[in-house]
């Protein structure tokens, strides 16, 4: 073996999958829950009287490195979406455009199955299947919802860059045009 030989230091990765319980975990891994009292909103009929405001709907882990205003920067999370459903409509996250509309994100499916839905400004509409291993293209231009349409967790991870923004209230005001539904086993959609 030529050339001298240097002793490396070999440091611990700062975030890391845990394998087991499929979430993301390390120093300085955000983490929040959505209840249902905070997406009430979002279901066509939710009778406050018979569902528990408390009840987890889904979690969110995110993790970044450096300067969030810094064009190049990506930050990593992972949604954990539960299985419930309000009088057969499924379980949703609340949906976002990014506000720099040149920001693309990809999702991973890690478990479970469901949908994305994506929609652009004129609130066309489509779907596409998410499960273990498939891997989602999200154009920076596009709306994008996570839908749990199984009978398990659902849990996708997603890479996108710290300067894309979440603009959650063009959703509000423009809702995605159709309404997931699981009845008698079966996914149905329901124009708004």
């Amino acid at each position: 073996m030529k050339g001298e030989m240097f002793k490396m230091n070999i440091l611990k990765p700062k975030l890391q999958f845990d394998r087991v319980k499929n979430i993301l975990v390390g120093i300085n891994v955000k983490h929040y829950k959505k209840h249902l009292k905070d997406v009430l909103h979002l279901y066509a009929d939710a009778d406050v009287s018979i569902y528990n405001h408390e009840t987890i709907m889904y979690e969110v882990y995110s993790y970044g490195e450096g300067d969030e205003d810094k064009q190049g920067n990506l930050l990593y999370g992972l949604t954990v979406m539960y299985p419930v459903y309000i009088k057969n409509e499924c379980n949703m996250t609340q949906g976002h455009f990014h506000v720099d509309k040149n920001c693309a994100e990809y999702y991973f499916g890690i478990e479970g199955e469901g949908l994305l839905l994506l929609m652009n400004e004129q609130r066309e509409m489509y779907v596409e299947k998410v499960f273990p291993g498939s891997i989602h293209y999200i154009d920076g231009k596009y709306a994008h919802r996570l839908v749990n349409t199984g009978d398990s967790v659902f849990k996708v991870a997603a890479c996108w860059p710290t300067t894309a923004g979440h603009d959650y209230e063009a959703v509000r005001k423009g809702e995605f045009p159709y309404r997931v539904y699981k009845i008698n086993g079966k996914i149905e959609f329901v124009k708004r």
